[in-house]
């Protein structure tokens, strides 16, 4: 439906006329004849001319003139005819452009990740997915995983790799394991350990991930459960760049195992049970997923877990 505000110094109507009735009007003008034109439409004269005179009781104006001759737009009905054909171009330019975004084989699926995936899980997925469907677009999205969750709602990402688990009505695949470890500076008094307590860290300055990141939560609970506190020197929403304040000297951090070395860093095996990161796939379960997503997501499901 496309509707209309036509306003005056005392009145303003809204006017609704569907796109089959532009579509009507364009033909009546292009034969210029109402019997000729109910012939192309497959349709009565009679109900051609009841659907001519709703559309202009609708629009409030006369459009066609009509005599022995035929029925021709007047001035009013040329200003209506130009808006019907933009009306009725957009309308299929629209559909057509869902329809090839929502096509399982050509479609797009919007795929948000945290920073800490962008090189390691996601090019490994982006490169299996594209061997089983190589003409999918997927659009990507880098955030933290705490402004993923409102995108989710929204609509603005369809699938989100995400850690932890986000309560809510939301789906979950897990994608990986991730072993968390103490890094610390080469050199470091707890750097030839084979293991470490995480009260170890008490009297050592700590570099971490700000408070409200996933991370930080599953840290601050880690620390917790065992009793543990630590002093917080320096914040980072980047992983690569917290491990690389730990090369610098500049404290000790909790990282998944991969971010240990980069920097000249020494990763140290944690004594605390469940050290670990779980990510997953996450996604809203009240609503359907569109086409080229769900496909994505059970592509996933088969090809996973990439520990």
């Amino acid at each position: 439906m496309h509707e209309l505000h036509i306003s005056d110094t005392h009145h303003v109507y809204l006017v609704v006329v569907d796109i089959d009735e532009f579509r009507r009007l364009l033909v009546l003008a292009e034969y210029e004849r109402i019997t000729d034109a109910a012939e192309a439409l497959q349709m009565s004269q009679p109900t051609l001319s009841r659907l001519l005179a709703r559309a202009e009781h609708e629009l409030g104006a006369r459009l066609f003139e009509r005599d022995a001759a035929g029925a021709r737009p007047n001035p009013y009905g040329e200003v209506v005819l130009a808006a019907a054909r933009d009306i009725t171009r957009r309308y299929d330019e629209l559909r057509d452009d869902l329809a090839t975004l929502l096509d399982p084989e050509t479609g797009t699926v919007r795929l948000a990740f945290m920073d800490s995936m962008a090189t390691s899980l996601v090019p490994r997925i982006l490169r299996d997915f594209r061997r089983e469907a190589p003409h999918v677009r997927v659009a990507l999205q880098q955030k933290p995983g705490h402004e993923m969750i409102p995108d989710l709602a929204s609509g603005r990402t369809e699938l989100a790799i995400i850690a932890p688990r986000p309560p809510g009505p939301h789906g979950w695949l897990p994608l990986q394991r991730q072993r968390l470890v103490l890094v610390v500076p080469a050199g470091h008094r707890l750097a030839a350990r084979r293991q470490a307590r995480l009260d170890d860290l008490a009297d050592e300055d700590f570099v971490t991930v700000p408070a409200g990141f996933g991370f930080r939560s599953l840290i601050d609970d880690l620390l917790a459960a065992d009793g543990a506190s630590v002093r917080v020197a320096f914040e980072s929403p980047d992983m690569a760049a917290i491990e690389g304040l730990v090369g610098a000297g500049l404290g000790v951090a909790i990282l998944p195992e991969r971010f240990a070395g980069v920097s000249g860093t020494v990763g140290v095996d944690l004594a605390a049970g469940h050290a670990e990161r779980i990510v997953g796939l996450t996604w809203r379960t009240d609503r359907p997923l569109p086409p080229t997503a769900a496909r994505l997501l059970e592509f996933l499901s088969r090809a996973g877990p990439f520990d």
